[in-house]
Parts: C-alpha cells; sequence; structure tokens
C-alpha cells in the first residue's frame, strides 16, 4: 500500500511528538505539509521532520509549509492533524472532515458537547475517520491493565481514582495565553487531567449516570479557570469514579497515578504517564510483580509518554483495514463530557444528570 500523506496544523508544544509518531511509522507515512499562523514555527517543524528522517540515512522531501490550513484542504493530504489550542479544534476538524480528510485531533477534541456531535457526525457522512489523541491508552502498563478488566480478573469493579497532582507556574500561561481561559482551554481538568479521565472511563465501563464536580481558583488569580478540581461520577453499572486534579502542587510535579478496584484485584499506575505499575494484585495469583514491572514499565522523560506512535499506527490500520481507530470520535468525547458535566455541577453547585442537555464551555462562565 502507497504511504499515507500527512500535514500537522498547530507547530507548538505538542507538536514534536506527532514529528516523532510519523517518523517511527515512516514506513507507512509521510509528512508532506506543516501549517501554523506563525510561518517560522510551521519551518522549524517541517525540518525537525527532516532532520529526524536523515538520521536514520533515510530519504526525504522537505515537508510543504502553510500559514491557512484552509489551503490544505485543496491538496492531496490523507490525514490532517489538528494540534493547535483547543478552542479551535473544532471548527478545524470540521472543515478537514467536510474536504473528505482523515483528521487526528489533540484532546480535547472540543469545548461543547454540540461540536463533538457534530464532528462524530461529519466523519460518519463524509466516510473518513477521526482519532481523538488520548494517547495514554497506548501505554504498555494502561494495555495491560484493560486486558485485565476484558478477562474479568477483577471480579466486580466498584470504584477507581485519577489524580494528577503536578504544578504548573505563570510562566507556562504567559507563554500562551489562551491556556486557562474559557474560550481557548479550560482549567487543570481540561487540560491535564483528561487524559486520565479518559482512562478511567475507559476502565470502569458502562455507561454514565450523573457527576458532581468542584472546582477552585487558589493560586492562579491570572488565569479565568480553576487550578483544582474534583469529580465524583457515578456509573449507571454501580461503579464511582473520583478525579482529583490540580496544578497547585509545590515546588514540582508529585504524581499522576490511576487506581482500579475491585472485588478480586486492586491496580495502582504511576509515573510521570502512568508508564510505571506500582501495585498489581489479584486473587488469581497468576502473576509475579517484579515480573509484570519488567513486563511492562516504560522508562520516558516528558509527560506525554510513548503512546503517540501506536496511536499513528492504530489510525494508519483503521484506514487500511477500513475499520474505527481504537479512540475514535464517541470514544474522545466522552473524558471531555464527563468535564463539561462537572464544570456546569461546579457552577450549579449540584448534582448534574448525564448527558440530558448540551454543555458549551463558553457558555457556562
Amino acid at each position: 500500500m502507497r504511504k499515507l500523506k500527512f500535514a500537522i496544523v498547530g507547530c507548538g508544544r505538542i507538536a514534536y511528538k506527532h514529528v516523532e509518531a510519523l517518523v517511527h511509522n515512516h514506513l507507512q507515512a509521510e509528512l508532506v505539509a506543516t501549517c501554523d499562523v506563525v510561518l517560522a514555527q510551521a519551518v522549524i517543524k517541517a525540518q525537525e521532520y527532516v532532520d529526524k528522517m536523515q538520521n536514520l540515512s533515510l530519504d526525504v522531501i522537505m515537508p510543504q509549509t502553510y500559514t491557512d490550513y484552509q489551503q490544505l484542504l485543496q491538496t492531496d493530504v490523507d490525514i490532517i492533524v489538528v494540534a493547535t489550542e483547543s478552542g479551535k479544534h473544532a471548527g478545524i476538524s470540521l472543515a478537514c472532515l467536510q474536504a473528505n480528510k482523515h483528521v487526528i485531533v489533540e484532546k480535547p477534541m472540543a469545548l461543547s458537547t454540540k461540536d463533538a456531535d457534530a464532528m462524530i457526525a461529519c466523519a460518519e457522512e463524509h466516510g473518513v475517520k477521526l482519532c481523538v489523541s488520548n494517547q495514554n491508552r497506548f501505554n504498555v502498563p494502561v494495555q495491560k491493565l484493560r486486558d485485565a478488566v476484558e478477562n474479568g480478573r477483577f471480579g466486580r469493579i466498584f470504584a477507581g481514582n485519577a489524580r494528577v497532582l503536578w504544578n504548573r507556574n505563570q510562566d507556562y500561561y504567559t507563554q500562551a495565553p489562551w491556556r486557562g481561559t474559557y474560550a481557548q482551554d479550560g482549567g487543570c481538568l481540561m487540560n491535564q487531567c483528561i487524559h486520565n479521565i479518559d482512562l478511567l472511563q475507559w476502565m470502569l465501563g458502562g455507561e454514565i449516570a450523573a457527576v458532581q464536580g468542584m472546582t477552585a481558583n487558589y493560586l492562579h488569580p491570572y488565569i479565568e479557570m480553576e487550578d483544582y478540581g474534583s469529580i465524583q461520577i457515578q456509573f449507571k453499572n454501580g461503579a464511582i469514579g473520583n478525579v482529583e486534579g490540580t496544578v497547585c502542587i509545590y515546588p514540582r510535579n508529585l504524581e499522576e497515578t490511576l487506581t482500579i478496584l475491585g472485588e478480586k484485584g486492586t491496580v495502582v499506575i504511576g509515573g510521570p504517564a502512568l508508564n510505571k505499575i506500582l501495585v498489581w494484585q489479584f486473587a488469581d495469583g497468576q502473576d509475579d510483580l517484579l515480573q509484570i514491572q519488567e513486563e511492562c514499565n516504560q522508562d520516558i522523560d516528558n509527560v506525554y509518554g510513548a503512546g503517540h506512535t501506536p496511536l499513528y499506527a492504530d489510525m494508519i490500520n483503521s484506514i487500511q483495514q477500513e475499520q474505527q481507530p481504537l479512540i475514535h470520535g464517541a470514544e474522545g468525547k466522552k473524558s471531555m463530557s464527563i468535564i463539561l458535566h462537572a464544570y456546569l455541577s461546579s457552577r450549579q453547585q449540584q448534582r448534574i444528570t448525564f448527558g440530558k442537555q448540551d454543555i458549551d464551555m463558553i457558555k457556562i462562565k
């Protein structure tokens, strides 16, 4: 099969992981274009791709660079990666889908449930794939946990906890003024915690009945949104999910952990990006903790982890095999929808029945 042609729209903080994923999938994919409103940023990422490919002694053509993503819609690009500010994800993705382009969109896919639904419907209408970059689902420890869930090793899963205790200082927000805003980002729950919330709901499974959220801004008066948030999620299967997220931890990132509790099993995954199994206990006694850790634990050097490369491989395979990617639009909507319900719950100071209304973050303000 021919190589699929990719373009990256938005060449900021996370773009290097997408470049890296394309290099690692070079047998089936190539980067043909980069786009950013700041042309110099697009050029930097294009050159980064060329340098990485040449380091592998691979021939490569310099990707084209653009400042207007609309120009990409007229080219023969197969897949457009949307890695802009969060508030622009939906609009750009919809334009790409309507132009019959497959889309990989960074989290969160949108900042309103209505926009997320429109993206899902548009992808279906035009027969193209929509993938949301919740890349931590592909972490080896997370995949091992998912396998245990699917094989029933926990028995009844009754609860789970997602904790993200990080530090983000004023420089982080000054660097990109859209961060922490209603219109373009959200607070720590939507920005920093969404990956862990995605994994929590994926493991606990089933439909959600209700959400209770509490948010506050304690130490970051220069942003609009929360720097601390707590969510309780009630699932229709009876399980309870608990979320705690903050960017207030002194003096640096403390932990990100995912805990799953069942009648016959307890698992805790931690590390900078949920890349290490910390606790692995099951009543069936099948495993040795040290052996599981040796098999699954990954060493990484950043909070983004190593999941982008397998996420790209899954997306490429979904196109070639004409099937849905693992994190298709409806899957990507789940975590952002939980957070939007938590925001509304916090503002109204009451428990919110899940999925009964459209929620737009800018209208919650």
